[in-house]
């Protein structure tokens, strides 16, 4: 059986009788593709960085995050706003051990944020870290599944619309949960380690669209 998740480290009112409300700016249309980056360009705005924790750098036209320390998370994001998102990647396994995590993130803000995990060796999950918690929505522990591919490349997605929280995995529903803690904020990505340092992961292709 799969052990508990645990990460670890991972109105402003104008009001004025002169001019009238100004209206509110329209969304773009359902499957308008509001960011895309295939990381072909280290300028995108993702971070850089290589220290004893490990490396999160663009590399052979993808985004590598290396973990080298038991325990512990990397992320990163694009810089963006966004309440609902539909987010999109392909996510590598390029070594250490399969019981790893990859993926990604929605609503982030200021350290809080849902996230939309696989491991290698076949698990799961949806939660959110908030205030330095981490919350599994749906479950008490990462489930198995064989949509996850162990050594190869394994697609992901996650629908964060309203109080909606949804996970496909290879374009199939792998999981939902509802949770109305965290309303807007950044997209991103995700990986980290449990108990084995080494997890090794190339992210590409990333998209997000308007639901």
């Amino acid at each position: 059986m799969k052990k508990l998740f645990l990460l670890s480290s991972f109105l402003f009112l104008l009001v004025s009788c002169s001019p009238a409300p100004t209206a509110a700016t329209p969304l773009p249309p359902s499957g308008a593709v509001l960011f895309q980056d295939e990381f072909e360009s280290n300028a995108s705005g993702w971070d850089r960085l290589a220290n004893d924790g490990g490396i999160m750098d663009y590399d052979g036209g993808g985004y590598r995050m290396l973990i080298r320390q038991p325990q512990l998370n990397f992320w990163s994001t694009p810089e963006l706003n966004l309440r609902d998102a539909r987010v999109e990647t392909d996510v590598t396994k390029l070594g250490g051990p399969a019981e790893n995590r990859a993926g990604v993130m929605c609503r982030y803000q200021n350290g809080d944020y849902y996230f939309f995990i696989i491991s290698n060796d076949g698990y799961y999950a949806i939660g959110k870290f908030v205030g330095g918690q981490t919350t599994l929505l749906g479950q008490n522990e990462m489930q198995a599944s064989e949509l996850i591919q162990a050594d190869t490349v394994n697609h992901l997605r996650a629908d964060c619309i309203g109080d909606s929280l949804v996970f496909y995995v290879n374009y199939q529903l792998i999981a939902g949960a509802s949770d109305t803690e965290l309303a807007a904020g950044d997209v991103g990505l995700l990986a980290g380690s449990f108990t084995q340092p080494g997890v090794d992961v190339l992210f590409d292709n990333f998209v997000v669209i308007q639901p």
